[in-house]
């Protein structure tokens, strides 16, 4: 993803009243799909995104930091290997 790929699809949080941020329910989920006609040789490419606050927000920052890492060990152990 490029930076202005990025910045086309953030908007600042100031635009909104927090009211209307915090009547967002707990366990709420957006999905987004990309064009296909604006990603690598037509890939089909979609986030889903949970909305999680409290001591499930906490479990789901957990999860995500140990899958990250569990990536970044496995690409580089696939990047070891090829040298």
């Amino acid at each position: 993803m490029t930076a202005e790929t990025i910045s086309d699809q953030q908007e600042p949080a100031e635009k909104y009243p927090p009211e209307l941020l915090n009547a967002i329910p707990n366990g709420t989920i957006f999905a987004y799909n990309l064009d296909e006609d604006k990603t690598p040789g037509g890939m089909k490419v979609r986030w889903k995104i949970r909305v999680a606050t409290g001591p499930e927000a906490t479990r789901t920052d957990a999860r995500q930091a140990e899958a990250i890492r569990e990536a970044l060990t496995w690409l580089r152990k696939q990047q070891a290997s090829r040298r």
